[in-house]
C-alpha cells in the first residue's frame, strides 16, 4: 500500500521561471494542487522530504497548508532530463473514501522451469482503488511455469477492493525457451571466441 505522508507546505503568489529558480535554490520544489473543482492553489513543497516521498509509485502527501490539511495524490513529477532535479510536481486533491485511477508497477517474482526464460510484456496495470489504499506493486509469481505459459492483466491477483482497468487480455509475462543457436551461428560464435584469444 502507498504509504502516506505529511508535509507542512507554503502557498506561494509569485510565479514565472525566475521564481521557481530561486525557489528550487532555497531547497524548495514548485508545486500545483489541483482537483474536484477547485482553484488551482500554487506550492512549495520542502525539497528534501518531497524527493525521499516521490521515490513511490503513486504517493500520497497529507498536505498542512495554513492550519488546514488535504490529501494529495502525486500525479505527475516533472524532472531536469540532464541534472535530474526535481523541476515540478501536479498534485491532485483526494477525499477519504474516493476512488482514483492509477498505473501501479506489476513485480516479478520466482524462477521459471529450467531452461525458460521471463519476457515482461507489461510493467504497470491500470487499476481503480480506494485513494487511500493504493498498492505499491502488483506481483506475478512465476514459481515452476513452462514454456509456453502466458499471465494475462485479468489473472493478475488484486488487493481487496481494487478493479482492473487495463484490459484483461493484456499480456504481462510470458515464459519462452530460448532457440537454440543454429549452426552457422554457433560456428560464428566459435570464430568471434577464437579471434578473441
Amino acid at each position: 500500500m502507498s504509504e502516506q505522508s505529511t508535509l507542512e507546505v507554503a502557498v506561494r503568489t509569485e510565479f514565472g521561471k525566475g521564481f521557481a529558480r530561486r525557489l528550487r535554490a532555497a531547497g524548495k520544489i514548485p508545486a500545483v494542487l489541483y482537483g474536484h473543482g477547485t482553484e488551482p492553489v500554487h506550492l512549495a513543497l520542502p525539497g528534501h522530504e518531497t524527493a525521499l516521498i516521490i521515490r513511490h509509485a503513486n504517493a500520497i502527501i497529507e498536505l498542512k497548508i495554513e492550519g488546514k490539511t488535504q490529501l494529495a495524490l502525486v500525479k505527475d513529477v516533472q524532472k531536469d532530463p540532464v541534472r535530474q532535479i526535481i523541476e515540478h510536481l501536479d498534485l491532485v486533491v483526494l477525499n477519504k473514501g474516493e476512488k482514483v485511477i492509477v498505473d501501479v508497477p506489476v513485480a516479478v517474482e520466482g524462477e521459471s522451469a529450467p531452461g525458460t526464460i521471463v519476457n515482461q510484456d507489461a510493467t504497470t496495470l491500470s487499476v481503480e482503488v480506494e485513494a487511500i489504499s493504493i498498492p505499491e506493486h502488483l506481483v506475478v509469481n512465476v514459481d515452476g511455469l513452462e514454456d509456453g505459459t502466458h499471465v494475462t492483466a485479468g489473472e493478475v491477483e488484486l488487493p481487496q477492493g481494487a478493479t482492473l482497468v487495463t484490459d484483461a487480455d493484456v499480456l504481462v509475462v510470458g515464459i519462452t525457451t530460448p532457440a537454440a543457436p543454429t549452426e552457422d551461428e554457433a560456428a560464428a560464435e566459435g570464430e568471434t571466441t577464437e579471434a578473441a584469444e
